[in-house]
């Protein structure tokens, strides 16, 4: 028999294993290649899931502080007058972080918790229905302490909340130049640092208790956890030697209960999380459930072109209570003052014609800087009305009054931001030589100029780098630079030296001209030109007249300037 010169094909069993080993080494592969894909696909969920996460809590954050921002500018005075700053800037800080905890970290989770803990339960059903159901007997040990527990951390979550705003409101006092001078003035550095320390140990202390509360809650789930693994290997046992059950299934099951409590012990951890982030909630929304008692109406009005007369119809006015416009933990008190609502303002009647000037004067209390802030609508009058060109203030938008009022008040309130930052607050539009100006007819360019800086030198908190005098002469210069069609002056130069006085006095000569003008003063001497003088007495205007028929009619007005005359007699 001839042989073939080349090998034999292989017998059919040959190519049988040959295949099977090539079968075999592609399942390896494509297992291999499934691994890496599950666990690039887990990574890139776990990325995508912490940036959801991220994305809503930071969202979070912005959405609230700009809501509470917003709604608290909204407020009127009276609500900053009784607010502790520093309780109201710890709803902007702490208790908005606090709300996006719930969201960012705790949240997150939820979802696929209760995923797996819906997989895991059906497929431990399907193996032994017996067995999962006794491992759930121990389920109410889950729920039941979480709701406890969790009111038990809301309580402790909101008396650190409380501290930490006093604390905050504390250092926002003590730190600024007036409260620092106040505590080095009377001594008492010792006891304000002791006190400051007594909060923080509290809040140190709530910190702890906190902590453990937490830890203790968590180490009991997990030992349920290990009993409840150990009840399914007992029973599961005894199933497996009375042959109900396979052993395999027992080990599945055990390590399957892995997979059902894990998820069970962070979704009832979420909700004492959660319960805990509520209270910043609450903190939260309580500010912005307080309801501004002043709003543009829809249909509110722009105000006329032209000169603007000034206008109060029988004016009755009572400042609002404070459960109107304030909250008893932004007082740090346990309920708020009852009192209020009592009228100080009896039928109200003036007018400043357009470029008039008209003072207010009276005794301290009178009622006069309660007149000046109706004008500009800081509050609304309970009866009567108050008008600008005729237009009920009511009707007209936020926007027409600020443009069209102007307002220099007592204190000469600063910005801590350099002189232009201040300046521009009337006219962030305005330019350089606008604002020179405006500060050469305030009589301070000369000054501005001799600083280092210049016009960019900051003036500090609340301009306590500058005088007095320097200091009330830059807010005239502001209104300059706004160029109002009303000046309100609110005791302009009532602390101011005679130099100082002289210099505010023809800084204000540049705004009262052409300009409609509401006039409060103490010293009568400022007032003597005034088109009007109206007397100010109980919430009444009692006279009226220029000064020399107010002091011709030898009534209140002359008794105040005869007493003011003897005094600077004496100074003299």
């Amino acid at each position: 028999m001839r042989r073939w010169p080349w090998p034999r094909p292989s017998s059919p069993a040959g190519w049988s294993t040959r295949s099977s080993r090539g079968e075999q080494s592609g399942v390896v592969v494509t297992l291999a290649l499934v691994i890496a894909g599950v666990a690039v696909v887990d990574a890139g969920i776990g990325l995508v899931t912490r940036w959801l996460s991220a994305s809503i809590g930071e969202g979070l954050i912005l959405d609230l502080r700009t809501a509470v921002f917003d709604h608290v500018q909204r407020m009127p005075v009276a609500f900053f007058t009784r607010t502790r700053t520093g309780a109201l800037v710890s709803r902007l800080n702490n208790d908005v972080i606090g709300a996006q905890r719930a969201f960012s970290t705790t949240l997150s989770g939820v979802v696929g918790n209760l995923v797996m803990l819906v997989l895991t339960l059906v497929v431990m059903l399907g193996i032994s229905w017996r067995v999962t159901l006794l491992a759930l007997v121990l389920l109410p040990v889950f729920v039941v302490p979480a709701r406890r527990m969790g009111n038990r951390l809301a309580g402790i979550q909101r008396e650190a909340a409380d501290h930490n705003a006093a604390m905050g409101n504390q250092m926002t006092e003590r730190f600024s130049a007036p409260g620092a001078t106040l505590v080095k003035l009377f001594g008492r550095p010792e006891q304000e640092s002791a006190e400051f320390a007594a909060r923080a140990r509290r809040v140190a202390q709530i910190g702890v208790r906190t902590a453990m509360v937490q830890t203790t809650f968590v180490t009991a789930l997990t030992l349920v956890s290990a009993l409840a693994v150990a009840l399914v290997y007992g029973l599961g046992g005894y199933y497996a030697l009375a042959g109900r059950l396979d052993a395999g299934d027992v080990v599945a099951l055990s390590l399957l209960l892995t997979r059902l409590y894990a998820p069970l012990t962070a979704l009832a951890t979420a909700r004492v999380e959660v319960m805990a982030a509520l209270v910043s909630f609450e903190r939260v929304f309580e500010v912005l459930d307080l309801e501004p008692l002043i709003e543009d109406r829809p249909d509110a009005r722009e105000l006329p072109g032209g000169p603007v007369a000034v206008e109060l119809d029988d004016v009755r006015f009572s400042y609002p209570s404070a459960e109107q416009v304030s909250l008893a933990s932004l007082e740090s008190v346990a309920t708020l003052d009852a009192r209020g609502g009592e009228e100080v303002l009896h039928g109200v009647s003036l007018r400043a014609e357009p470029g008039q000037v008209v003072a207010l004067v009276g005794s301290s209390g009178a009622g006069k800087s309660t007149i000046a802030q109706l004008v500009s609508r800081l509050y609304d009058v309970d009866t009567g009305a108050v008008r600008l060109a005729g237009v009920d203030v009511r009707e007209l938008s936020a926007a027409a009054i600020r443009g069209a009022v102007g307002m220099v008040t007592q204190d000469g309130h600063l910005f801590h931001d350099t002189i232009r930052g201040n300046l521009l607050l009337a006219r962030p539009g305005a330019s350089d030589e606008e604002v020179w100006d405006a500060l050469e007819r305030a009589r301070l360019a000369d000054l501005v100029r001799s600083l280092p800086d210049g016009i960019e030198t900051v003036v500090g908190e609340r301009g306590y780098r500058l005088s007095g005098g320097e200091r009330q002469r830059l807010t005239i210069a502001r209104l300059l630079l706004k160029r109002p069609r009303v000046v309100v002056l609110d005791e302009a130069t009532a602390s101011l030296d005679s130099t100082s006085e002289a210099a505010v006095q023809a800084a204000l000569a540049e705004v009262l001209a052409g300009r409609t003008a509401l006039v409060i003063a103490h010293r009568l001497s400022t007032v003597r030109a005034a088109d009007q003088i109206l007397v100010v007495e109980d919430g009444r205007v009692v006279e009226r007249g220029t000064h020399g028929e107010l002091l011709a009619a030898g009534g209140r007005y002359e008794e105040l300037y005869r007493t003011q005359f003897a005094e600077d007699t004496v100074v003299a």
